[in-house]
């Protein structure tokens, strides 16, 4: 099912309906939401959420057809983080003009598989619109901010879970995905990922491989990921989905993500106890400094 412009703009009302406010946004510095996305922790999980959605061929298909991650990389990098960050601390105006220009980047956004993946038959369409894929999409960021946040600050409560799992299903409405269509509760919302990464739709192509080969190489960027964040990305991911994009975690790769997880610990949280991006500076102002202004 494509999301139309009414479906976005419905889903739009739903999301002012919700809101904090004008000014504090969709959520406000006391959500759930704020809690887990101000930390500069999540950018440990960022491997692994896009490597989950690269093993979705549509989202693998349409970045290798459509994206400028090859003649951009670090741009597409900043720009991604920049409307998320946007939607989730931005005013209620700046959320929803970002998620209108995303539904029209998106909208550009369509062609045909070239070969087969998983359950989808070579020449099937694809849209970068389309709701199943927005709702993988959405779940990949969802879970693996919570995931990363707990590897290094203390974990979430449930009742933080649930509080943050409805924020996210308002934030859901942002990319013009129906309520109807996502989880009622954190723990049905883990059952779906788990299915997701059981079925065959997740199916590791050969344009998924080579983007993820050319993106952790360093090729593209000109900046090799270090190994231990290749190990720690590696760690994250399912297992089956680790084998088949080729990423090695044997004891080497083991003990350096460790060392990382607490490395990182140090790095994210200073001596005065603080955390790294500190409760008055969300990890999108060190990505996207003007973004509440210009957005």
């Amino acid at each position: 099912m494509l999301v139309s412009v009414e479906d976005l703009e419905r889903s739009l009302d739903v999301a002012r309906a919700g809101a904090a406010g004008a000014r504090e946004g969709l959520f406000g510095p006391a959500s759930a939401i704020w809690h887990v996305n101000r930390e500069a922790a999540i950018f440990l999980g960022a491997g692994r959420a896009l490597l989950l959605q690269l093993a979705h061929p549509w989202v693998a298909a349409a970045i290798a057809d459509q994206s400028d991650v090859f003649a951009d990389p670090l741009g597409r990098f900043h720009r991604t983080f920049s409307v998320t960050f946007t939607m989730v601390f931005g005013t209620l105006d700046q959320a929803t003009a970002a998620a209108r220009r995303l539904y029209r980047r998106h909208a550009t956004i369509v062609g045909f598989l070239p070969t087969v993946a998983g359950p989808f038959a070579a020449g099937s369409p694809y849209s970068a619109n389309e709701v199943s894929a927005l709702r993988w999409v959405h779940a990949t960021l969802m879970e693996t901010a919570v995931l990363a946040h707990d590897l290094v600050l203390p974990s979430l409560a449930d009742e933080q879970r649930e509080r943050y799992w409805a924020e996210a299903r308002l934030l859901a409405a942002l990319f013009g995905i129906p309520q109807a269509s996502l989880s009622p509760d954190w723990a049905s919302f883990g059952a779906y990922t788990r299915a997701m990464v059981e079925s065959d739709v997740l199916t590791v192509s050969p344009a998924a491989r080579d983007i993820a080969g050319q993106i952790f190489s360093g090729r593209v960027t000109g900046l090799r990921v270090p190994m231990w964040y290749r190990a720690l990305t590696a760690q994250l991911l399912p297992e089956q989905l680790r084998g088949a994009f080729g990423l090695p975690f044997g004891d080497a790769e083991r003990r350096s993500a460790g060392r990382a997880s607490g490395a990182r610990i140090g790095w994210l949280m200073p001596r005065d106890g603080s955390t790294g991006s500190g409760s008055d500076s969300p990890a999108w102002a060190v990505v996207s400094p003007t973004a509440r202004s210009s957005a």
